[in-house]
């Protein structure tokens, strides 16, 4: 099985290769977003690399968010070129899970403790999911204004690692001893592998030509003034 994934989230912009979960290509840029000139960009050059094997792509996932209006856009409508034009499934993936897995996957967690990866919004506001270590949802994903009270009752009873582009910022808030934060975390094309396989087998595919990511100004239209999650 041969999907291209495509992530476009945040400032990272990623393409990658898989056959089953092994990535065999994989373009990343990590310098600021750039998405607009550099995916068509990664995504010929993934083409090109595919075309010199003669392999034959049997999907496209893409990052479904939550992340910026603009990259997700631009991602999804480079997914969706991709599947009309190939005739082949589209998948969404969980840019937040897709994160969580990450940590998991460098076996830092206890088995008691908890996962909360954070995409920047504005001011002190972040978009966090929390899942434990077998990566259930424990609270799904909602948009916080972070202060000294936030994930208060969490913080009280169990460890919670932070990471995320939204975590730094709210570092200086979150003072509870069991707050711990991971840098340099960041959802990429090549972690998407996994769900995207299991997304595949189970026939998980969404309608190319309708689907829209989870945009944040849309997310953001929906929550209260001064409304404050903790």
């Amino acid at each position: 099985m041969y999907i291209l994934s495509i992530e476009t989230a945040t400032s990272v912009c990623s393409v990658a290769v898989s056959e089953d979960e092994k990535i065999i290509y994989e373009k990343v840029h990590t310098e600021g977003p750039s998405h607009a000139s550099l995916l068509g960009v990664f995504v010929q050059e993934a083409l090109d690399f595919l075309k010199e094997k003669a392999i034959l792509l049997d999907a496209v996932a893409v990052s479904s968010g939550p992340g910026s209006y603009t990259g997700l856009r631009i991602g999804v409508s480079e997914a969706k070129g991709l599947c009309y034009g190939l005739e082949i499934p589209m998948i969404a993936v969980d840019t937040l899970k897709v994160m969580a897995m990450t940590v998991l996957a460098k076996e830092l967690i206890g088995a008691g403790d908890l996962l909360c990866p954070m995409i920047d919004a504005r001011r002190m506001e972040v978009y966090a999911e929390i899942y434990d270590s077998q990566l259930q949802v424990v609270r799904p994903v909602s948009a916080d204004v972070v202060d000294e009270n936030s994930y208060n009752e969490l913080l009280s009873k169990r460890k919670v690692w932070f990471f995320g582009n939204g975590a730094s910022k709210s570092q200086k808030s979150l003072t509870n001893g069991n707050a711990v934060f991971l840098t340099g975390i960041f959802p990429s094309a090549a972690e998407m592998a996994k769900l995207a396989v299991e997304a595949y087998n189970n026939k998980a595919f969404v309608d190319s030509a309708y689907y829209e990511p989870f945009y944040l100004k849309e997310f953001v239209a929906t929550i209260p003034k001064n409304k404050v999650f903790s």
